[in-house]
């Protein structure tokens, strides 16, 4: 009965430049051998040749329910080997599918229920870095429960967006609450536990937060895609001010 229940990014029109996919499962699945049931093809239905980053530590939750697929940064990065000799993974102007088979085992050892394909459209590639003074913040009244609402130019990383935005009240107490990210990972809204008071308040955001092509908040991918990872760790704190009124 398990079957694929979403990947993102949820968005038709992805950027040339994408740089990973997050496949959730309705169940746990096991994990080896992952590539061989996982597909990348043109509109022609023709297989794209070796688009994802194959590393031995596949990237699942410890639940075995998300899993998070990166395509090969040699294959984005531009003046790196593989790019000039050959080529993105994705092109834009072209339609590509990502295709799941139905032969991947669940954690029980059972095929899932059915395939899977998630077709899309490559746009042109994103390269600058994130510009946090392009979001729009709609606020919400005092003493109410409603929703603060953060809109974005385009489409941020789901997993990242969900986990590196939060809200204070002005010096820095953290609210309380429920996030969720909607129109295609271009909304962010926040529902607090208890109602709003009013006054000063700030949106903190991790620098280190990513749009769907790995750019950061003041740095674009492309500038230290084979830095290691525990070196970017250690995250400065974008802060918005807002007013609830």
């Amino acid at each position: 009965t398990t079957v694929v229940s979403r990947i993102y990014p949820s968005a038709e029109v992805l950027p040339e430049n994408l740089l990973k996919f997050y496949l959730h499962f309705s169940a746990p699945m096991s994990g080896g051998h992952i590539y061989e049931h996982i597909h990348l093809r043109n509109e022609a239905g023709k297989a794209v040749e070796l688009p994802f980053l194959e590393i031995d530590e596949e990237l699942w939750n410890p639940a075995m329910t998300r899993l998070t697929l990166f395509i090969d940064p040699g294959r984005i990065k531009r003046g790196v080997q593989p790019l000039e000799e050959i080529g993105p993974a994705l092109e834009e102007g072209k339609r590509f599918t990502l295709a799941i088979d139905r032969d991947w085992q669940d954690a029980d050892g059972l095929p899932m229920k059915e395939s899977f394909r998630k077709m899309f459209r490559v746009g042109p590639p994103a390269r600058d870095p994130l510009d946090v003074a392009k979001w729009k913040i709609s606020p919400p009244k005092p003493g109410s429960l409603d929703a603060l609402v953060v809109t974005f130019p385009a489409p941020l990383d789901h997993a990242l967006a969900l986990r590196m935005i939060r809200v204070a009240r002005d010096p820095g107490e953290a609210i309380g609450g429920t996030a969720s990210l909607e129109d295609d990972e271009r909304r962010w809204r926040f529902t607090p536990a208890q109602p709003w008071t009013s006054g000063p308040h700030q949106l903190l955001v991790q620098t280190t937060i990513e749009d769907l092509a790995g750019n950061n908040v003041g740095k674009s991918f492309e500038v230290d895609v084979f830095e290691k990872v525990d070196a970017r760790l250690a995250s400065a704190m974008a802060k918005i001010p807002f007013e609830v009124k």
